[in-house]
């Protein structure tokens, strides 16, 4: 099997309902998706959604990357050779992550269309599906709680509340959603946003709570704090934006800064180089998460196929397509009552 063509569209999505997050708002992404055509009937498809301060590109960068580099190269590749492939764009792409991912999904794509079975299954196939979280952005507390009611009649049974810029609005929120839903399980991203002491504060006074995981709630540049923080709570500390490359987890680990950590595709490279940091962090007894960006249904369904495919990752924040509006690639997968579904199809799943 060899690629014969690469092509591209960028797509502009717009958000139904913009969010807020410790330190933007965000209405709007822009996602790439790359179509990867073989001398066989095979056709692949990657999906790449640049966020300078996520994965160190703009969407211009990503743009130039597919047609002065990606495409050129890709020409005459076997997919099959795609530790080799992703080894060498990395080398001209540098820290350009998500154009990476987008090869790389792409390219899995491919080689499991061509393997006859859906991707999760090549890559080991250990479950079938996995519960996400759905997020709730900064918003004052009646309106944080009217989403919660609405997102619990849908049949979530985990909400990621984001958070960081009100130590007290904080606690308040979590309190009163644990007092209006007191089965549904409850997570906290700080989003960078506060101190040790804040970090602190937070976990005591919502100890009765039992929330699942404590997300980054310190700057990504003091690493230190984040693992003081981990030493004081009593709760799993996760890290995301504090962790980019295999490098950062093999020191997150080695230096004991977390209990857990995020893997977002998007802002390590893709799948293969998804499974190594899932590989370093099982070694250093560190679980997993699978997250993402604001992403159409294409990146979401490699998402969910490598969080399927791998024992040590047993937690899922995948929603970002949701509030995507004319997602083209609805349909790779099924989401019921919070419960994240392959369909039979091979790859990442049938695009229409």
């Amino acid at each position: 099997m060899k690629i014969t063509k690469v092509s591209f569209e960028r797509l502009d999505l717009k958000l139904a309902e913009p969010y807020t997050i410790a330190y933007e708002t965000i209405d709007s992404s822009t996602n790439f998706i790359l179509k990867v055509e073989t001398d066989g009937s095979h056709v692949g498809y990657g999906c790449g959604a640049p966020d300078k301060a996520v994965t160190g590109e703009y969407p211009a960068e990503v743009e130039d990357a597919i047609k002065n580099v990606i495409s050129p190269y890709l020409i005459g590749k076997d997919p099959f050779s795609y530790a080799l492939i992703m080894m060498e764009l990395k080398a001209e792409l540098q820290k350009k992550a998500s154009a990476l991912t987008m090869v790389d999904m792409a390219l899995h794509d491919l080689i499991s269309k061509k393997a006859g079975v859906p991707l999760y299954r090549y890559l080991g196939g250990f479950r079938t599906c996995i519960p996400t979280s759905i997020t709730i952005g900064i918003l004052p507390v009646d309106e944080t709680l009217r989403q919660a009611d609405d997102f619990v009649q849908k049949g979530f049974s985990i909400l990621k509340i984001k958070g960081g810029r009100s130590l007290q609005e904080d606690i308040e929120k979590m309190s009163r959603l644990h007092e209006r839903h007191p089965q549904v399980r409850l997570r906290f991203d700080g989003n960078q946003g506060y101190s040790v002491i804040d970090s602190v504060a937070f976990v005591k006074a919502t100890a009765h709570i039992g929330i699942e995981i404590f997300e980054q709630p310190t700057k990504m540049e003091k690493e230190e704090r984040l693992g003081e923080v981990t030493d004081l709570v009593g709760i799993p500390v996760m890290a995301d934006e504090s962790l980019k490359t295999l490098t950062d987890v093999f020191r997150l680990a080695q230096n004991e800064r977390v209990d857990m950590v995020n893997i977002k595709l998007m802002k390590v490279g893709g799948i293969l180089e998804g499974m190594h940091i899932n590989s370093v962090a099982k070694a250093a007894g560190l679980e997993c998460m699978v997250g993402c960006n604001d992403e159409c249904a294409l990146g979401i369904s490699a998402g969910l196929h490598f969080a399927l495919s791998r024992p040590n990752i047993r937690f899922a924040d995948l929603d970002g397509h949701l509030d995507v509006v004319d997602d083209p690639f609805m349909g790779l997968f099924r989401l019921k009552k919070g419960i994240l579904y392959p369909t039979g199809a091979s790859g990442l799943g049938e695009v229409n």
